[in-house]
């Protein structure tokens, strides 16, 4: 068993108090912090955590626990510092994306936990989807051949989804597509090299950001991504991974994943075509631990034996998910420039 404190227990992080945390059995929580008594009363009232796991502060809950691993679950301009301070403290660290601000911070992170011999990952939960781990396996057995372009559509109209964060700076590029920025490396099994992107509002949008994107990718094997999304299309749903196709020397590769919402659920997705053959849906294996509690329960696995899993999220590998993102908001602040993704990483 590994011992994990959670830090944030606001309104996401409640979520995960609920509905992830207890669905991964090897982990034990000896802890719950969080500096709003509002929020610590709420998990003892509706989840009847024992006020002796509850502390306002990160440093009594250290003191007071033996715990290996803080979960942290907080706003995001609280990740750099409290990640920062738990690592200091001797935890490892599962945090949600993005894991810093900025690339400097989280170059810092990941000096931190090597330094310290802890554990630090991002928890990128689309990983832990069967259609996306077989499109890997797929490209890394190179099934069809070299992939040559990869075109990814993502529609959603936040209006009339629910979606309440009207002010966020950046909600598409920062917020949605980071998602897909990160599911692109693992899928490609690459890393990118330069981007050119342009983010747009529409005049019946409520958003005070833009919401619209569209972005080129290249990637240092030469594979080149047709990105679109869209928090105001009007046009038919896609699944939160969006919809994939993927163009090989030999065939296609099509595909998408997470189709629910609001209740709603449906199977991943996935159609092998070879050139000029007919679409064959594939059977997808099940994965025995998705989403979030995926990516806790790799955490958790990783802490407990020192192995690490193919297509794990760490803060390191993380580095080129969050330098994409702040490469195309800076790409689309010069009109759409081309910018090198090493440029950002410096």
């Amino acid at each position: 068993m590994v011992k994990a404190i959670q830090i944030g227990l606001g309104h996401w992080g409640f979520s995960w108090t609920k509905e992830v945390i207890p669905r991964v059995p090897n982990i034990e929580m000896v802890g719950y912090v969080d500096s709003n008594p509002e929020a610590v009363k709420r998990v003892q009232d509706e989840l009847g955590v024992e006020q002796a796991l509850c502390f306002l502060n990160l440093e009594d809950a250290v003191k007071g626990t033996d715990a290996q691993l803080a979960i942290c679950t907080l706003r995001t301009e609280a990740h750099y510092p409290v990640v920062k301070r738990c690592l200091e403290l001797g935890l490892s660290v599962i945090v949600e994306k993005p894991f810093a601000t900025t690339i400097a911070q989280a170059k810092e992170l990941v000096a931190l936990a090597k330094e310290n011999g802890r554990v630090l990952m991002v928890s990128q939960n689309y990983r832990f989807q069967p259609a996306p781990i077989l499109a890997a396996e797929l490209v890394g057995a190179q099934r069809f051949g070299p992939v040559n372009l990869v075109s990814i559509d993502f529609r959603r109209h936040a209006p009339t989804q629910g979606y309440r964060y009207w002010d966020m700076p950046d909600p598409l590029l920062a917020d949605m597509s980071i998602h897909h920025f990160d599911l692109m490396r693992m899928v490609l099994g690459d890393n990118p090299k330069r981007v050119s992107c342009r983010t747009w509002n529409s005049p019946a949008s409520p958003f005070g950001h833009n919401p619209i994107g569209v972005a080129t990718l290249e990637f240092e094997k030469g594979t080149i991504v047709s990105y679109r999304g869209s928090w105001m299309s009007s046009g038919p749903v896609t699944p939160w991974a969006g919809e994939w196709v993927m163009d090989c020397s030999e065939g296609q590769i099509t595909w998408t994943s997470r189709d629910h919402f609001m209740g709603k659920s449906g199977p991943d997705r996935l159609s092998l075509q070879a050139l000029d053959g007919a679409a064959e849906p594939q059977e997808l294996a099940p994965v025995e631990f998705t989403d979030r509690v995926g990516t806790l329960a790799a955490v958790a696995k990783v802490v407990e034996t020192g192995a690490v899993p193919a297509r794990f999220s760490s803060g390191e590998d993380n580095l080129y998910s969050l330098a994409l993102v702040q490469a195309t908001i800076l790409s689309a602040s010069r009109s759409g420039e081309w910018v090198e993704i090493a440029e950002v990483l410096q």
